[in-house]
């Protein structure tokens, strides 16, 4: 006499749901907790950080280097201001914040001006404090978001010694020749490295940007993960390929 072992029961249909769901539902907390507390991808859609960043570069931002604030969660909830473990940016830091005006929308830019810091352009040289960043030289080049645009590089120094390149597109230009701004406590003034292309602190806030508050920051630029030439269309797979640029791919900003 033979017996036969009797087959495992197979989950319900709506047991596998369930399960699905609760994998689905930690893998997004996962994400969430990443997205807060650690990295956050942008893509950057402008010009104005040229030739540091360029349209279609996909980069990564960590979160935790200036602290956390409500703008570090999504959707940027009408939680209490100030900042949690709050630490000041320095000086040539590029830095994605909530722009001032309209805090839906990200802009990415690099801190010049620390609070208490006097900063004046005067014929494309930017002052702090009354002293001129040091920069030299490099060369015409092609503005690579308009080639028809010649611009001159200029190599600045940041107070620890890193070196970072700006483009100008020559004197006479706006924003070229300012007034001193006083940037006030727990605010920060911030200019683009395109600088004849870059709306910024140097124009108030209601026409560029104005002076940013320490609430707003929402991390620190690290690197360019991706890149793609003039973006890639979700629905043109082919232009993931043709506008890739791999010498950009894991890039690091300074």
């Amino acid at each position: 006499m033979t017996t036969s072992t009797p087959e495992p029961a197979k989950p319900s249909v709506m047991a596998e749901i369930v399960d699905t769901a609760r994998t689905v539902a930690y893998a997004l907390l996962i994400a969430l907790v990443l997205r807060v507390f650690l990295f956050q991808p942008y893509t950057i859609p402008s010009a104005s950080m040229e030739p540091a960043l360029l349209v279609g570069d996909y980069i990564v931002v960590s979160k935790f280097d200036y602290g956390w604030s409500r703008h570090s969660v999504p959707f940027s909830p009408p939680l209490p201001h100030g900042r949690l473990m709050g630490r000041a940016p320095e000086r040539g830091d590029v830095v994605v914040f909530q722009l001032p005006r309209d805090e839906s929308v990200a802009y990415i830019k690099r801190v010049i001006g620390l609070p208490g810091d006097r900063v004046q352009v005067i014929g494309g040289v930017v002052f702090v404090n009354g002293r001129a960043i040091p920069r030299a030289p490099i060369g015409p080049i092609q503005d690579p978001g308009d080639p028809q645009v010649t611009v001159v590089q200029e190599r600045e120094t940041k107070p620890n010694g890193q070196t970072y390149t700006t483009f100008d597109r020559g004197s006479g230009h706006e924003g070229d020749d300012t007034e001193v701004y006083i940037v006030p406590a727990d605010h920060y003034f911030v200019m683009g490295d395109n600088r004849d292309n870059s709306l910024d602190s140097r124009w108030p806030s209601a026409i560029g940007v104005g002076l940013v508050p320490a609430d707003n920051l929402a991390g620190k630029a690290r690197f360019v993960m991706l890149s793609w030439r003039d973006g890639a269309s979700l629905f043109k797979p082919w232009t993931w390929v043709t506008r890739f640029q791999p010498d950009r791919a894991l890039l690091g900003i300074t």
